[in-house]
């Protein structure tokens, strides 16, 4: 197991503690606890982004649901193409 000294420092009223790049998250929220031996122990959480809004849908009527995602998924179709720029 790989071991790495870091520090902890307070970030306004809440401590923090810096994660070097090694051991960098690819994840924006975390799940934290501290096990039977004290330690942290910090879990990266998976975004489904779609899963709170379809849930959020299940409560609508069918017809508005069928016909907001019919004007979402038009309007999808309707995106401008992107733009090519030089790079920086």
């Amino acid at each position: 197991m790989q071991t790495i000294l870091t520090r902890v420092f307070m970030n306004g009223n809440s401590q923090a503690v810096r994660i070097p790049q090694e051991f960098r998250l690819d994840a924006s929220r975390v799940q934290i606890s501290r096990n039977a031996d004290g330690d942290l122990v910090i879990r990266p959480l998976v975004e489904d982004r779609g899963a709170g809004l379809l849930q959020a849908l299940q409560g609508w009527p069918d017809a508005v649901r069928e016909d907001w995602v019919a004007a979402l998924e038009a309007g999808r179709a309707d995106q401008a193409v992107g733009q090519e720029r030089e790079p920086l």
